[in-house]
């Protein structure tokens, strides 16, 4: 385990923290607390973090343009505007289903949305992954129990994504300017040991950045799936990464105390906060997505 300049970007603690993304545009991340339904956000030119309290459960934003956001729900999409935090429905996502929430979600290079369901209590293959692309929802791969590690090559011909209930990471060919899969998943990585395959993220080499559910830690894997560096994270349930900054070189990592007792939160201090690990990265900026 590599130990890294690390500090505390958040002390405010997320029962699910998740989601995190940055906009290099005004130099600001976003994460959510899924479970408290809230939204935070970071202006690093200030060093103040806002907290946004939300009507719903929410997991995954991506940036539409200056002034809109696209938020994934556990009824389904809207469209945020920045300014006041107003939210429209764009399209509704298994609305008719109370048992399912949203989870992980990235945007592709094209400007397609790959997104994810899952069971309220992770019941066994209750979650799905889809795609918005062109503005239509298409499910992708059904019977997912936990989706997670939603993350594209930088040439945006590779996806992957996890299942974080068999801890297996596939890779699926896809076409570049769709980011629609043009062939069939293969399994990548089979995790096995301490904890879980989490959110991830793919830097501008094709490394793939991977928080480990339970290991503390941030995982790098060559595309290949040789796994290269294991980055130390203070929370136990380090939940998802993000480049940020202006040169994208820091890595934003999530956690969360969900499912931990008194003396598991006890004995892991930091539970929940949010870090800023100094990793001297090659990051990549989120592409906007794109509605039509």
């Amino acid at each position: 385990m590599e130990q890294v300049p690390t500090s505390v970007l958040s002390a405010e603690r997320c029962h699910l923290g998740e989601g995190p993304t940055y906009d290099a545009a005004t130099d600001t991340a976003w994460w959510f607390d899924i479970r408290e339904r809230r939204l935070f956000e970071h202006r690093f030119a200030e060093g103040r973090t806002i907290v946004h309290e939300l009507p719903r459960m929410a997991s995954a934003l991506a940036r539409i343009d200056s002034a809109r956001q696209l938020i994934l729900a556990d009824d389904g999409l809207y469209v945020r505007q920045v300014a006041d935090g107003g939210l429209e429905l764009f399209a509704a996502l298994e609305a008719d289903n109370a048992a399912t929430r949203s989870n992980d979600a990235r945007v592709h290079p094209s400007g397609t949305f790959w997104l994810g369901t899952m069971g309220r209590g992770a019941e066994q293959g209750a979650g799905a992954i889809y795609a918005l692309h062109r503005g239509r929802i298409t499910r992708l791969y059904p019977d997912i129990t936990i989706p997670n590690a939603i993350c594209f090559s930088p040439a945006g011909d590779t996806g992957y994504f996890a299942d974080t209930a068999t801890n297996l990471l596939y890779r699926v060919p896809l076409d570049p300017s769709t980011g629609l899969p043009v062939g069939e998943p293969a399994v990548l990585i089979r995790h096995e040991g301490v904890g879980g395959i989490d959110g991830a993220v793919v830097d501008a080499d094709g490394m793939i950045w991977n928080a480990r559910w339970g290991g503390g830690c941030v995982d790098i894997y060559d595309p290949a799936g040789r796994r290269l560096r294991s980055l130390r994270v203070p929370a136990k349930q380090s939940s998802c990464p993000a480049f940020v900054g202006r040169d994208l070189s820091r890595v934003l990592v999530t956690s969360a105390w969900q499912d931990m007792d008194e003396a598991q939160r006890a004995a892991d201090p930091e539970h929940g906060k949010t870090f800023l690990l100094d990793a001297a990265a090659r990051g990549r900026a989120e592409p906007d997505v794109k509605l039509s």
